[in-house]
């Protein structure tokens, strides 16, 4: 039986209720998630500083040896550097540029061609750097205290501009497992790690895990394989092995337009859930905030059902 799909009378009214709840959270604690990574992304910039010399030293041995200085390196430029932008400007690949910026040289490259490609990133980033930023580049001197920190202030702001909507994302994420979590153990459940290469039908009764992928079959037809990741996976506590367990995708969203393009993710993932389990799949979203009647009737005709944030008790009706 649905739980929320096929009562679209109330679908105004939770939306309402679910929008208010996401405003109110995002009042109370999206300025201090911001705050606090832009007080991280503020060390990070000073160490960047200190590493390349108050950027006065910025070389291809660096860049190899500290790659993950690459982001702080592109928002000290005038204009700030997209990824893309200096990879073309630079004439280098995005693959390398890609693997730099998550702190990872890539392993196949040869060190030739790596050196040539080295050079020119720096290059580019030290014919770019802004002068009105750091001004002790044009005045040949070393930095105050002051201005180091001014300088890593502004880049940093500059860092988290680009970032700022996963950075409130990441934060809401952590939130509506933390409440799942509460919720379940309040229950009597218990969270695992769930091994790798067990299949998630041998999971235990009355336990949880969140962030598992699931190894599921594109269509019926397919014989591969391919990993899709589920937030939630919770084992019922009567549940007979082997059993699937419960699948919950935990979404919020802070306005209309972005969750009704992305919509149909949740689609194409249970279908894919449907072609390898069956119809005895049970998927559901969790959702708090921008969610209308648009959106919502789409997944209704999909087959997906959902339990609202600020009706939590509505997971008991999954079969928990």
């Amino acid at each position: 039986m649905a739980i929320n799909a096929d009562k679209p009378h109330l679908w105004k009214a939770d939306t309402r209720a679910s929008v208010d709840q996401f405003n109110q959270w995002f009042l109370k604690f999206a300025p201090k998630a911001y705050r606090d990574t832009r007080r991280k992304t503020v060390e990070d910039v000073e160490n960047g500083l200190s590493l390349t010399k108050d950027l006065t030293a910025i070389t291809p041995e660096i860049l190899q040896a500290q790659p993950a200085i690459l982001p702080m390196l592109r928002m000290s430029t005038c204009p700030p550097l997209a990824r893309d932008r200096l990879i073309g400007l630079s004439d280098s690949s995005k693959n390398l540029v890609g693997s730099l910026e998550e702190g990872k040289v890539p392993p196949l490259i040869s060190a030739e061609l790596l050196k040539a490609h080295l050079e020119r990133i720096a290059g580019i980033l030290i014919q770019m750097r802004d002068v009105d930023i750091f001004p002790w580049l044009t005045e040949q001197r070393r930095p105050t205290e002051e201005e180091r920190f001014r300088s890593s202030t502004i880049v940093a702001d500059r860092l988290c501009g680009a970032v700022a909507d996963p950075i409130v994302r990441n934060a809401q994420e952590k939130r509506q497992l933390a409440l799942i979590e509460e919720y379940l153990t309040k229950r009597g459940y218990k969270k695992i790690a769930h091994l790798t290469g067990t299949p998630i039908t041998q999971m235990k009764p009355g336990t949880f895990a969140f962030r598992l992928n699931v190894l599921v079959k594109p269509s019926k037809t397919d014989a591969k394989t391919v990993k899709i990741p589920v937030d939630v996976v919770i084992q019922p506590k009567l549940a007979i092995l082997p059993h699937l367990p419960i699948l919950i995708e935990a979404k919020s969203a802070g306005d209309f337009t972005n969750v009704n393009k992305r919509r149909k993710e949740e689609a194409t993932k249970i279908n894919q859930l449907k072609a390898t389990f069956d119809d005895g799949v049970v998927f559901a979203l969790f959702l708090c905030g921008y969610f209308d009647a648009a959106y919502l009737g789409y997944e209704a005709a999909e087959g997906i059902d959902w339990i609202w944030e600020h009706r939590i008790g509505d997971l008991d009706q999954l079969g928990i």
